[in-house]
């Protein structure tokens, strides 16, 4: 196996692993406001999506977005001074948790309306065909938000004028805390996809090469032909839909059971096998530095200028 690669992925996913859980205690510490939704045990679906393309295209994503803005090449110093409300953070502190956003990165934010992303991850494919860009949108979602109207709207537009877009529902089973047995006929969400038509695929989101196999084949398809794609993966959150989730709707068992199959510590002990063990360290530790410094940075990062409270608003029609 290529070795730039895993431990590249290792890497990744281990970022956002502590960068969330050093998120956690802060919120417990009340340093941050608000509502926190964790990417905990989710990781290996947007470091193996967001592995495979280019620069040049576009990522949006829901409000559980640390994850995804962390594997497009977003600042994790940038990212905790957002969650802290700080003037340093990646959207100057107006943001917080559910709207990070980096257009430095292509990373067009996370979206609080459940849904939202998805007619307008349709809309910037548009403008990539009209265009003739060579770039493509990956539109991330939650399983909740397949049954919202703007779901079917974006899809039917997308397969409607044959946009370059990759539709991508993280399917955690329980969306904010229902399961999915009782939201959805079939556990196969990817069927959506029959009804436009477009093509499909479900895969296993705790297996990071099997996300990047069926990704980096929905993106060739989008860019060569510009055509749409949906793709079901299959994952887990280890945390409630937020902090302030018990998530007493599944038992201890449960989670320790999926835990089993972490993609981390999969990753991490295939790395052993390939005699990588001093390079996992070195990895282990460097991460542990990045976070550390991450966590100081937004501390000791000031609050926004109160006389800026309305800057980057639309006020009479005006850019402020």
């Amino acid at each position: 196996m290529d070795q730039e690669l895993v431990s590249d992925l290792y890497r990744k996913m281990l970022l956002i692993r502590r960068f969330e859980e050093e998120a956690a205690r802060l919120y417990t510490e009340r340093k941050i406001g608000g509502f926190l939704h964790l990417y905990i045990g989710q990781e290996a679906v947007a470091v193996g999506a967001l592995s495979v393309l280019e620069s040049r295209d576009q990522v949006m994503t829901a409000y559980r977005c640390h994850g995804h803005y962390l594997a497009s090449g977003g600042s994790p110093k940038a990212g905790m001074a957002e969650l802290l409300g700080k003037d340093t953070g990646c959207a100057r502190g107006r943001g917080g948790s559910m709207h990070f956003y980096d257009p430095e990165k292509n990373f067009l934010g996370g979206w609080g309306i459940v849904g939202a992303q998805v007619p307008v991850a349709a809309g910037v494919a548009f403008a990539q065909k009209y265009n003739n860009e060579d770039s493509v949108t990956l539109c991330f979602m939650g399983d909740g938000a397949i049954n919202i109207g703007s779901f079917h709207e974006g899809l039917s537009l997308a397969a409607l004028w044959d946009l370059p877009v990759i539709y991508l529902i993280e399917n955690n089973h329980y969306a904010m805390g229902t399961p999915l047995h009782k939201t959805f006929p079939t556990e196969d969400l990817s069927i959506r996809a029959l009804g436009y038509p477009m093509a499909r695929d479900s895969v296993d989101g705790h297996d990071i090469f099997a996300v990047r196999s069926s990704v980096h084949a929905a993106v060739q398809r989008a860019r060569e032909k510009r055509l749409p794609t949906l793709i079901e993966v299959n994952t887990y959150r280890y945390r409630g839909h937020s902090m302030a989730d018990p998530a007493k709707y599944r038992t201890k068992e449960d989670v320790e059971q999926v835990k089993a199959r972490d993609s981390i510590k999969v990753l991490g002990e295939k790395m052993i096998s390939l005699g990588m063990d001093s390079i996992k360290s070195q990895i282990e530790q460097d991460i542990e530095a990045e976070i550390a410094e991450a966590v100081k940075f937004a501390e000791e990062s000031p609050f926004p200028d109160p006389e800026t409270a309305t800057n980057y608003a639309y006020i009479n029609n005006e850019l402020y």
